[in-house]
This record gives C-alpha cells, sequence and structure tokens, in this order.
C-alpha cells in the first residue's frame, strides 16, 4: 500500500493535520527534600481504581496523571495543565511531583518500596509478581504514555482513495500497523532528541548491572522496564502479532497480555485479543522519557513534532521484511540509549535524513509552518548538547541532579499554588467555574468544557450525565427559576405574597415616565437599578434623596443596562448575601462596597490604583476580588461626598466609591456565616423555596443581626435573588473562612461520589 500516495490525494489535503491526542504522565510523590513520600495515595481523590484522571501506577508514591482524548494540541494541554494543579493542590502541603523520569534516592530495603494499595486484590496481586519478576525499583521509573490518533476524517478520506481493503477497520489496523513498524525502526531519534535519563540516583541500581552513566536514556535501554529477551512478538501482522502474544503467555513467558511492554502499544478494546475484532483505534508510545524542563513533563511542541512524526512514519516506505525492520531499530536504540549524552550520535546521517524527509513531505503536503520545528530538531541533531539529556547532564555536573530535579520540583509546585483560585488550562473562564471543574477533577467526575465562552460543562460520572452552567445553573432548577430571579418585579411580588419583607417601589420603561415620578421619590432615601441585571450592575443608591440632575443621571445608568428600571425604596441596614444550596444556607457574605482608605497624601485615583495591585483582584469573575473602577457611578458616589478623583483624603479616612455592596463592582467580601442565627437563616431557606430555587444567593438587608426576626417584623428585608450568584468570593473571601461552594454544588449533583 503506498500510503504517501493516498496522502497527497486532493481529497486528503484539507485533513492532514487532523488528530487525537491523549497522555498518561506518571510521577512520584516526593517530600520538600526529595525523598520519596511516606504518605498514602491522598483520600482527597476518591475511588483511584475508577478516577478518570488520577491514579497510581506500580507503587503507592507513583502518581498517574491521565487527560481525556482530545481533538487538538491546545485541549490536550489544557486538560493537562489542569488535572497537574489538581493533583498539585490537592496532595500533601509537605509534598510534591518529582519532575525526572529516574526515581529520586529509593529506600535501601525492597519493602519500603510500597506496592499501590488497591482496592481490587487481583491488580495487588499482579503488581506483586511483576515486583519479583523485574523487581520493585525498575517499576520507580516513570514516563510519558503518548495516545496518538489519526483523525477519523483524515482515515476515511485515505481509506476511500484505495481499492486493496473492503472494510474500514482492516484498513486501519494495516495502516497503524505500518506505523507502528517504522516507529519501532526509527524510535532511536526519538530517544535522542528526548530521552531524559542520563543518571541514576542511588539504590536504584542495587545488585544488579548498570550502565556506564551518564547515557541518554536508562529508561529506553535495556537497563530500563523492558520484557525478558525470550519475549518474541512479530509486528508483520494483527494476527501474527496476537498469536505470538498469547504463545508467550502459554509459555509462561508473559503472565498475562498486558505484560507485554513494547515501547509502542494498539489499543483498540479492553484487552489486546479483542484487536480481533474491534482492529486499531489508535497507538500508545510508551518511550517518552518526562521532559523536565516542561512542569507537565511533555510541552506542546514536542506533541507537535511526534504527530509530525508519526505521519512520517506512515509516509515513509519499509526498507526490509517486518520483523528485521523492528529488530534493526531495536538494535539502534540500544545504541543511542547508551551513548554519552554529549557524543554525537552514531546514527547522524541517517537521523538527518529522516529529518530532511519530514521537511520534504511537509512541503509536498503544503504544511509550512511547522517546518521551522524539524529546523529546530535538525540543529539538536547536530548539537547533542541541546537535547534533553545533554542538558540535563549538564545541569547535573555543576550541582547534581538531584538539586536540579529538587530545584525545578519547588519551582513547578510554586507555580501550581500560585494562585489557587484559578485552574491553569482554563484561566479564561469566570473564576466559579473553574473552582468547579477542579472540584470535578478532583473527585473524578469526568467534565467536559463544551462551551468556554458560554461557561458550559457536561458531567459524567459512570451513566450518571449533568449539564452546569456558570458552575451553578443545573438540572436541579426549572427553567422557570432563573426567569423569576432574572425580573425584579416577578421576584419581589412572589416573596410578597409568601410573607416576606420587600421594599416598596415602582417600574418605569421609559425615562420620560420615571422623571415624571421624581417628587415621589426625591426626598426619601431610595435606589435607582435595572429590572432584569445581576452582578450589580446599573445600580444607584440615595441614601438622602436627589437633585433631578442626579436622579437622571441614576436613570440613564440603569436604562443603560435594561429597558425597564426599578425605582425603590431604600431599606437602611447591612447587607449580606445569603448563599442555599438544597435547603440549606451554606454561606453568608458581608459585602463592604467598593472603598479606599485615605494616607493624607495621594489622590483618589492613586489609591485606587495601589489597591488594584491586590493579586486577589482582576477582571470578568477571573479573581476572587474585582478591580475598582472609576466610572460614572464612582464618580457621582464622589461627588454627593465633595469629592473628585483629584481629591486628598485625610489619614485614614474610609472613601466609599459604591453604595452598592457587589464584589463584582469592586467590593471586599466577609465572610460570616457563624455569626448568624437559624433565626435568618431559615428566612433565607424559606424564600429562596418559596422562589423555586434549589441554588440562589439571595441578599437581606439586616440592621442590626442580634435583634430576632421572629419577634420583630422590620428586622429583615430582602432586596434581591441571584440565580447565577458567584462563588469564588465565598471560596476565597476577603476576609473570614472559606467556604467552597463548589463543592456543595458537585455534592447536590452527585451524592453517590460522596456516599461512598
Amino acid at each position: 500500500m503506498n500510503y504517501k500516495y493516498l496522502l497527497l490525494h486532493p481529497n486528503t489535503r484539507p485533513f492532514i493535520d487532523q488528530a487525537r491526542f491523549g497522555v498518561e504522565r506518571e510521577g512520584q510523590r516526593v517530600d520538600l527534600t526529595g525523598a520519596l513520600a511516606r504518605t498514602d495515595h491522598p483520600e482527597v481523590f476518591g475511588d483511584r481504581a475508577f478516577h478518570p484522571y488520577i491514579q497510581t501506577d506500580f507503587s503507592e508514591t507513583q502518581i498517574e496523571l491521565i487527560t481525556p482524548v482530545t481533538d487538538s494540541v491546545e485541549e490536550l494541554f489544557q486538560y493537562l495543565a489542569a488535572i497537574y494543579d489538581v493533583a498539585s493542590r490537592s496532595i500533601s502541603d509537605e509534598e510534591m511531583i518529582w519532575p525526572l523520569s529516574m526515581p529520586p534516592a529509593l529506600p535501601t530495603k525492597d519493602e519500603e518500596i510500597m506496592i499501590a494499595k488497591l482496592a481490587n486484590f487481583e491488580d495487588v496481586l499482579y503488581r506483586r509478581y511483576l515486583a519479583k519478576e523485574y523487581g520493585k525499583r525498575k517499576q520507580m521509573v516513570s514516563g510519558i504514555h503518548f495516545n496518538f490518533e489519526f483523525g477519523d476524517d483524515l482515515l476515511r478520506s485515505l481509506f476511500a482513495q484505495q481499492t486493496e481493503f473492503p472494510d474500514f477497520t482492516s484498513f486501519k489496523t494495516e495502516l497503524y500497523l505500518k506505523t507502528a513498524r517504522n516507529f519501532l525502526h526509527y524510535r532511536w531519534l526519538i530517544t535522542y532528541l528526548y530521552g531524559a535519563s542520563p543518571l541514576s540516583e542511588a539504590n536504584y541500581f542495587v545488585d544488579k548491572p548498570a550502565p556506564s552513566e551518564p547515557i541518554r536514556s536508562i529508561r529506553n535501554s535495556s537497563f530500563g522496564y523492558t520484557n525478558h529477551p525470550n519475549v518474541k512478538v512479530s509486528y508483520s501482522s494483527m494476527e501474527r502479532y496476537l498469536s505470538d502474544i498469547e504463545q508467550m503467555v502459554e509459555e509462561g513467558k508473559l503472565s498475562e497480555e498486558k505484560e507485554f511492554y513494547t515501547p509502542i502499544r494498539f489499543r483498540g478494546g479492553k484487552r489486546v485479543a479483542d484487536l480481533t475484532t474491534t482492529g486499531v483505534r489508535y497507538i500508545e508510545l510508551r518511550n517518552i522519557d518526562l521532559n523536565p524542563y516542561a512542569r507537565l513533563g511533555i510541552n506542546p511542541e514536542q506533541v507537535k513534532f511526534l504527530q509530525l512524526f508519526l505521519t512520517y512514519m506512515l509516509w515513509v516506505e519499509e526498507e526490509q521484511e517486518p520483523d528485521a525492520w523492528v529488530k534493526e531499530g531495536t538494535n539502534k536504540n540500544e545504541v543511542v540509549s547508551l551513548e554519552h549524552p554529549l557524543k554525537q550520535t552514531a546514527f547522524l546521517e541517517e537521523g538527518l535524513k529522516v529529518l530532511n524527509g519530514m521537511k520534504e513531505m511537509l512541503i509536498k503536503l503544503e504544511q509550512p509552518t511547522a517546518i521551522p520545528l524539524i529546523e529546530k530538531m535538525i540543529e539538536k541533531m547536530l548539537q547533542p548538547a541541546e537535547t534533553l539529556a545533554g542538558k540535563i547532564y549538564q545541569e547535573a555536573k555543576e550541582k547534581s541532579q538531584h538539586e536540579f530535579a529538587l530545584n525545578l520540583g519547588k519551582k513547578y509546585d510554586e507555580e501550581a499554588h500560585a494562585r489557587p483560585y484559578q485552574l491553569a488550562g482554563f484561566r479564561d473562564m469566570e473564576l466559579s467555574t473553574q473552582l468547579f471543574l477542579f472540584d470535578a477533577i478532583q473527585k473524578g467526575v469526568e467534565v467536559k468544557v463544551i462551551d468556554e465562552a458560554d461557561q458550559f460543562l457536561r458531567l459524567q460520572h459512570q451513566e450518571h450525565i449533568e449539564y452546569v452552567k456558570n458552575a451553578n445553573m443545573t438540572s436541579k432548577d426549572s427553567y422557570i427559576v432563573p426567569l423569576i430571579m432574572e425580573n425584579k418585579t416577578v421576584t419581589k411580588k412572589i416573596l410578597k405574597e409568601a410573607g416576606f419583607r420587600v421594599p416598596n417601589g415602582a417600574e418605569f420603561t421609559s425615562m420620560e415616565e420615571a422623571i415624571k415620578a421624581y417628587p415621589r421619590f426625591a426626598k426619601q432615601a431610595f435606589v435607582i437599578k435595572p429590572k432584569s441585571t445581576n452582578y450589580g450592575l446599573g445600580i444607584t443608591i440615595f441614601k438622602d434623596g436627589a437633585s433631578l440632575e442626579d436622579y437622571q443621571a441614576g436613570l440613564a445608568i440603569a436604562f443603560s443596562e435594561d429597558a425597564s428600571v426599578l425605582v425603590e425604596e431604600f431599606m437602611p441596614g447591612t447587607e449580606y448575601r445569603f448563599f442555599v444550596i438544597n435547603g440549606e444556607v451554606q454561606a453568608i457574605l458581608l459585602r463592604v462596597p467598593a472603598n479606599v482608605v485615605g494616607d493624607g497624601v495621594r489622590t483618589v485615583e492613586e489609591l485606587v490604583a495601589e489597591k488594584n495591585l491586590d493579586p486577589l483582584r482582576g477582571t470578568n469573575h477571573r479573581a476572587p476580588l474585582e478591580l475598582i473602577q472609576l466610572g460614572e457611578l464612582e464618580q457621582l458616589m464622589l461627588k454627593e461626598q465633595g469629592l473628585t478623583v483629584s481629591s486628598v483624603p485625610a489619614k485614614d479616612k474610609i472613601v466609599y466609591l459604591r453604595e452598592n455592596s457587589n464584589i463584582s463592582t469592586g467590593g471586599d467580601s466577609i465572610d460570616v456565616t457563624d455569626e448568624f442565627s437559624e433565626d435568618y437563616k431559615q428566612i433565607a431557606v424559606s424564600a429562596v423555596e418559596a422562589l423555586g430555587a434549589k441554588i440562589s444567593g439571595i441578599d437581606l438587608i439586616i440592621p442590626d443581626k442580634e435583634v430576632d426576626p421572629e419577634k420583630n417584623p422590620t428586622a429583615y428585608g430582602i432586596i434581591e435573588a441571584n440565580f447565577n450568584p458567584a462563588m469564588h468570593m465565598h471560596v476565597y473571601p476577603f476576609a473570614g473562612k472559606g467556604r467552597r461552594l463548589t463543592m456543595n454544588v458537585l455534592q447536590l449533583l452527585y451524592p453517590e461520589i460522596f456516599e461512598k
């Protein structure tokens, strides 16, 4: 089969770059000195046997991070970065993830290396068998398993151009067989470029033959984790491949099919034997060392190169019969693995031929943007010191490999914890959604971002599927609920009919109509706000009445947000946000309006700029607190106090820039959940129930929280109910105890996970 011809066909050209990706990233948990952790796999992850993202490999300390299947390199690294951050922040603060394939110094006694404590005893027995057959120490090596699938449109286009195979499944299997054989022949080039295990640490080679270190890759050499030499499997056909593995098992050379540790695996069904019926769906590369210079163990450039390399493996012709071709590649890989990291490889000429062949392929396939990457690899071909092994060895010479790895490990750990309220990979999403994603990943709920801009997620645990928008809009609330809360007039009427105290007022649909009503409100405290809005946008508060000019200005601001505007009585007191989930108040927040404190030297504008430097402040709900603005509303508020942005407030004088205390308008958040009696909490719960909601942030005005609301009907007033209340301000408040409301929402959706 001439796959080059098929790839060059005009009908195939649009799909050349199409592929699917997945990564399994292993790594040892170590303490902050770089010593192997002595703790169990964290219980916070739940049942590791079914966790889709975070599991353990051979040992209890060997954490494995697994991405879902993705349709792009960008999406792959979104998930890998997110899962890494979840893992890094969820393990003990006294631990981190080791960045090297080679483990840190191992215990002198084998029994001190803990086999993974799995619930399924058969899995434990299998690991005990591996420990006896190959030794525990070899099992402690970590790496990247790279899952790759040519895009379905690409494969079907190739299939359509050929006549040799009558069915798609057999065509695809043969295509992957050819790719695999060439990969096994040329994999030494991957070892040369990306081998990154030149040195071992103490107690790795104990009473075992050892290479003359340094070398390019201990892990990819015969000193790494490989089957015994008597395991022979042919790649000439799928039938022969499966037959040989079966024979190895029958002869006792392998305990079972999955013990065949080839550098490349064919994937179809759950078992190797399933390939007979399923055919090959994708391939798994198992020879990628951890890249210590990449926080995630691998970087997008590597993945892109591997994709191009595998495409070339399909493109280039085999030059010998299959098994001889594979064997020659195995021998070359052994030579390259054992070479000194700074030595020019024995196969320089062949390496340059392959890379230049890849360039030629890209030119013919009209993929010029990828050529600079190949040229970069050519430079590394000529300069071994620039390869991963070369760089690691040079760093190790200056200090030690342990110190080099320890410093990198600490750096990556610090990066993961630098902004704990954000989730790497998804930092463009709203903060509440980022926090919810974190919790879902941690607890092992499969999560798919189906619309990033609209904050829309699909969640699945076993057969249980849920859809979530904005981290708190769920199937638990009917469609009518957000419509009720969005319409502030309807909200007030429902609550008033249910016996709750709400502000009196009027609704206006035109500026003219509202201005006519000015005398009604002019000399009393009142609030102007859009009828249907969220995040406190468009709200103006006049505590001492207002001039007609200021009244008109407030109306203009409100009408800019909505076609209908409410003018209501101002209820004096302190505003509190009660967050209700499933009939229980989970958090209460005091929100202090946007403000600055004078120092007698700087202007209001300068004080705002300084306060905005706080790393907790950001924009568009990507940080726990929002940046303070100095827009029309803020300047109007300053005017009421006889100030401008250029005014210099006296030392210690608090200058409020907003009347409304929404965090989304620059306010400060203070958790006061434990300060409130059950009576006030029950009012909030009952009000949310009256609105028919399961999740709501309901705002109460309370003059004195020590007054018993049962005895005093004016002890409170409800001014608003929110169908999409932000949760990040409760999780990371400006002051007080953080409340993980995102986890409460997840528990509402998936109680079965939390019952285990």
